[in-house]
C-alpha cells in the first residue's frame, strides 16, 4: 500500500508497507527496525514477535520518545505483560498493533509534532 508523500526531507515518514517490508521515504526495509523522526535505528536486537525478550523493549525505553508503538508484524500480538514492564517503569507509552497500523499511526503522530518511535518486527 502506498501512503501520502514525504513532507520533510529531515523526517522519516513510511511511504508504503507491504508483507515482510517498509518504505520509509520511499527507501525498501525488509529487516526489523526502529523508525523515529530524526532516526533509523536497523541494529534493534527486536527480530520477530517469538523471539522477543525484556531486553529489546529495555532498549526501546531508553529512547527517550514519549510513545513506543510496537507493531507485530502482519498481526496484532500482545506480549507479555513482563516484557512491557521496562517501558512502564520509564513512564513511556507503548500501543501494541500490526505492522501496517503502526505505519500509518506514527506519521500521524509525527505530524503532530510527538515524540514517537516505531518498533516494527518484520522477521
Amino acid at each position: 500500500m502506498k501512503l501520502h508523500l514525504n513532507r520533510s526531507v529531515n523526517t522519516h515518514y513510511f511511504t508504503g508497507y507491504g508483507d515482510g517490508y517498509v518504505e520509509i521515504n520511499r527507501q525498501r526495509h525488509e529487516r526489523s527496525l526502529v523508525v523515529m523522526p530524526g532516526r533509523l535505528w536497523s541494529e534493534w536486537s527486536g527480530t520477530t514477535f517469538a523471539a522477543l525478550v525484556a531486553a529489546d523493549l529495555e532498549a526501546l525505553a531508553a529512547l527517550g520518545q514519549e510513545i513506543i508503538l510496537l507493531g507485530t508484524g502482519n498481526v496484532l500480538q500482545f506480549p507479555r505483560p513482563e516484557l512491557m514492564r521496562p517501558l512502564i517503569q520509564a513512564r513511556v507509552g507503548l500501543e501494541v498493533m500490526d505492522v501496517a497500523a503502526a505505519c500509518r499511526t506514527y506519521n500521524i503522530l509525527v505530524d503532530e509534532g510527538r515524540k514517537v518511535a516505531a518498533a516494527l518486527l518484520l522477521g
